[in-house]
């Protein structure tokens, strides 16, 4: 069989200074430069840029992530005497102490899920256990301690919505049409519409 000369190799892409432990990654997904990630699931398409780190997080297709973020920031218990990893990773600086299994857990317990066409900004932090939803953009620098929702904007310390990508009607189109799950062949014939069209022009196209 002739391969399709359209497409790339959709094998995604690992940097060779990244450092990658029980990751799941997906077709034409990218890893920068020393990007750090444990127990991470990655969509199709979705790229992080170099010294990005992440844990326990789920993220869509199509996702932006820029250089320097931290998604799933570390947690330190403020409840017990010390927050200092003493206290949960004491096989560090002692033998016959393991890591404490419990807090680990916990953190687990407290993922990050990321949808589809999301852009996460330099220098950008996600607590844990956050939502953000589609086609939503983080700004730079931002330290996100809330959900974000479907096509909003959100910037600052602590992030705050400043808007909406698109009005609500045109958020539900978009979702509704799902364009991250289509196959390659239609992404191929969809992107000079989505170069030159209206947003308005290029769903009223593609939902048809």
């Amino acid at each position: 069989m002739t391969a399709d000369l359209r497409f790339t190799d959709p094998e995604p892409r690992i940097h060779p200074t990244a450092e990658l432990k029980s990751c799941r990654l997906g077709r034409y997904a990218a890893v920068g430069e020393r990007v750090i990630l444990r127990e991470v699931t990655v969509g199709d398409y979705s790229y992080f840029e170099r010294h990005a780190e992440a844990i326990y997080t789920s993220i869509g297709k199509f996702c932006s992530i820029a250089a320097n973020t931290r998604i799933n920031a570390l947690e330190h218990p403020l409840e017990r005497p010390t927050t200092h990893k003493l206290s949960y990773r004491p096989n560090e600086y002692f033998r016959y102490l393991g890591v404490d299994q419990e807090f680990r857990e916990r953190r687990r317990q407290k993922r990050v899920v990321i949808g589809h066409d999301v852009w996460i900004g330099h220098g950008a932090v996600i607590l844990p256990g956050i939502t953000i939803g589609n086609g939503a953009v983080i700004g730079a620098n931002a330290v996100v301690s809330r959900d974000v929702g479907a096509y909003e904007i959100v910037a600052g310390v602590p992030a705050k919505r400043l808007r909406r990508r698109f009005s609500r009607e045109i958020a539900e189109r978009l979702e509704e049409l799902a364009w991250w799950d289509w196959p390659g062949e239609r992404l191929f014939e969809a992107v000079p519409d989505m170069q030159t069209l209206s947003i308005e022009d290029f769903l009223d196209r593609w939902e048809s």
